[in-house]
């Protein structure tokens, strides 16, 4: 059993913390944050807060996206010497679309112990919460602010069989939905997941179409910290096979013949396993006409 209160020395701890509500935040993180010889915080003022609520009183220091790369080797420097940093962001998990990985990698590649207290993560919370399937997702983090930009980005995302989770803000959420909905489809299921465990949290799922309505006239729905998550194509919905179970499609038919390659396929990927029968037969037939149809 983990001793909540016992830190080692020369180790970095990377602590996982609330997204909104304060009584997330778990016992050993409490008694991690309270032992250690410093926290280093993104935003020390915001990261006081917590520390209050909790009596901590660590000293911090800031490590954020513009002094990473210039803090991160003194303190390894100092974690080499014995120091016990406790790594922490603004809210949820560090590293996810928030600063240190410059330090955790230094660390590691300085044979300082990195350990992980885990915690709140947006990107989990949203998940777990949306409906949509989670077995396998990819996370994008914030899409580009450029339009252009953006809608290059959601191009390459169209054919994505896993779930899509992005994180959005207010000012921009409006033309996000917009481009969503017209490149990766107004019919496609989609959550949007508002102030995640703060008072005004919001859970809302339609198409991307309807959603992107529902935001636009309602101006509530532009405010506060934000995931979105999106359909993939494919399985559930039938409409195309993904690029993926294609791709296993294809390497499955170089070796077998064709119904046994499309159930191979289904058994791996999950697949329809008649679709997937269906497209191994026009694979086949491009390549040979009168190839093997068993």
């Amino acid at each position: 059993m983990i001793d909540d209160n016992k830190v080692r020395s020369g180790c970095l701890y990377v602590v996982a913390t609330p997204i909104g509500n304060l009584a997330d935040l778990g016992g050993r993180a409490i008694g991690i944050l309270a032992n250690v010889d410093r926290i280093v915080a993104e935003d020390t003022r915001h990261s006081g807060k917590l520390l209050q609520h909790y009596a901590i009183q660590t000293p911090m220091n800031s490590l954020h996206e513009h002094n990473e790369r210039t803090v991160a080797p003194a303190l390894v420097e100092q974690m080499q010497a014995g120091l016990s940093v406790a790594l922490i962001s603004d809210a949820g998990t560090p590293l996810i679309s928030d600063p240190g990985f410059n330090l955790v990698r230094l660390a590691r590649e300085s044979g300082v112990p990195v350990v992980p207290v885990p915690g709140p993560s947006a990107v989990i919370c949203a998940l777990s919460a949306s409906g949509l399937p989670t077995d396998r997702f990819v996370f994008e983090g914030f899409l580009p602010a450029r339009p252009t930009a953006r809608r290059a980005r959601l191009e390459w995302l169209q054919q994505e069989p896993r779930t899509l989770v992005f994180y959005e803000t207010g000012h921009r959420i409006v033309e996000s939905f917009a481009d969503m909905a017209t490149i990766l489809g107004a019919q496609r299921p989609a959550v949007l997941a508002r102030e995640l465990t703060k008072q005004f949290e919001t859970i809302l799922d339609g198409s991307l179409g309807e959603l992107a309505t529902v935001v636009q006239q309602d101006s509530n729905q532009q405010k506060g910290e934000m995931v979105v998550l999106v359909h993939g194509v494919g399985r559930e919905r039938g409409d195309v096979i993904s690029p993926e179970d294609e791709q296993v499609l294809k390497t499955l038919l170089q070796e077998l013949p064709v119904r046994q390659a499309a159930k191979l396929t289904a058994r791996i990927t999950g697949g329809n396993r008649r679709q997937l029968y269906d497209r191994a037969l026009a694979l086949r037939n491009a390549i040979h006409p009168k190839g093997d149809r068993m």
